[in-house]
């Protein structure tokens, strides 16, 4: 359904600052590639030459900004990138249907709990014995769904995802294709020469609201609970080891890699590629870096980067000290030199 500008300032709540009630839009785009039956944001001042530059239509701004290219019209909102979203939804929403119903290809037990007309099975997906699937959820093709595993109302669960026994996941839970939720922990005894295989009985629980990225693997706890708290959002390709309590509203970003029994508090960001040894824990709100190697448990309410991690500006300090190295070195040495001779 196109908006008006006047229904955009409603929807987002903004204020127009420019432009005629009447225009009309037909859909969103980037600053460089919108066209004048688009909306688009500046969500980054970074971005303000693009902005001028544009074609777009109608453009959120933050306020103070009024220095459109003629013909674009501005709605001010104090946050353009999270106001965009708002946009995007709704343009989005006319694209995606839900239609209940079961594939006849995809393979329902039994004695799996669902309801046909509330539920979208797609073509080859599984649906093992006494799985429960709540109202509002869809499976895409030949995701699995184990045995006696719970899925909450609403979730999105894309192809080729595979959710393990007895697993438990939330409402409104986003999986990307090719995630897989309860996989055995990593777990072996050296006994006699060979590598003897720990069982792994435990299970994975995921709260309301958590989106997981294409690849990412969650393991089952060895006894007990993985947990992934409520609101996470978790990249492609991160994995997370058994028995990992993962708090509420974290984000865990590409290549992150946490290993067993570890502990993440509230609203802690790992950035690409951080890695974290087991058994250790990372308080609310941290922010660990790119690349960031944890060995040690950290407190909460700070920056880390490096291997080992340490607060950012230790780091920072370390690496400007490492790059004096050669010069410092090459200085040592001349000294060396005047000091022979004076010796001689």
């Amino acid at each position: 359904m196109d908006l008006s500008l006047s229904e955009l300032a409603k929807l987002i709540g903004g204020n127009i600052v420019k432009g005629k009630l009447d225009l009309f839009y037909k859909g969103i785009s980037a600053l460089d590639q919108a066209g004048p039956e688009e909306v688009s944001f500046l969500g980054n001042v970074k971005y303000h030459g693009q902005f001028l530059r544009s074609a777009a239509g109608a453009c959120l701004v933050p306020p103070g900004v009024t220095d459109a290219p003629d013909g674009m019209a501005l709605i001010e909102t104090p946050n353009p990138t999270l106001a965009f979203s708002t946009v995007i939804n709704h343009f989005s929403r006319l694209e995606k249907t839900f239609e209940p119903g079961v594939h006849p290809t995809a393979v329902i037990d039994p004695s799996a709990h669902l309801d046909p007309g509330r539920v979208c099975i797609h073509a080859g997906a599984v649906i093992m014995a006494g799985a429960v699937i709540g109202d509002g959820t869809e499976i895409y093709p030949n995701a699995v769904i184990g045995r006696r595993a719970i899925l909450g109302r609403d979730c999105l669960i894309y192809q080729n995802v595979s959710i393990r026994e007895r697993c438990v996941i939330g409402n409104r839970v986003i999986m990307h294709p090719g995630v897989v939720i309860g996989a055995d922990g990593y777990g072996y005894e050296f006994v006699q020469g060979r590598h003897q295989k720990i069982p792994q009985v435990g299970i994975v629980e995921i709260g309301d609201d958590v989106e997981i990225g294409a690849n990412s693997c969650i393991d089952r706890a060895r006894f007990g609970k993985t947990v992934i708290g409520e609101g996470t959002k978790i990249d492609n390709l991160v994995q997370i080891g058994h028995n990992v309590q993962i708090g509420k509203h974290c984000l865990l970003i590409s290549l992150t890699g946490i290993a067993g029994s570890v502990k993440l508090g509230d609203y802690v960001t790992c950035a690409a590629q951080v890695g974290i040894a087991g058994h250790l824990e990372v308080g609310d709100k941290a922010v660990l870096a790119s690349r960031t190697g944890v060995i040690a448990s950290l407190e909460g309410g700070q920056t880390y980067m490096g291997f080992p991690a340490q607060p950012m500006k230790m780091e920072l300090k370390d690496m400007a000290n490492r790059r004096r190295l050669p010069k410092l070195i090459a200085d040592f040495k001349e000294l060396k030199k005047h000091l022979k001779v004076d010796e001689a």
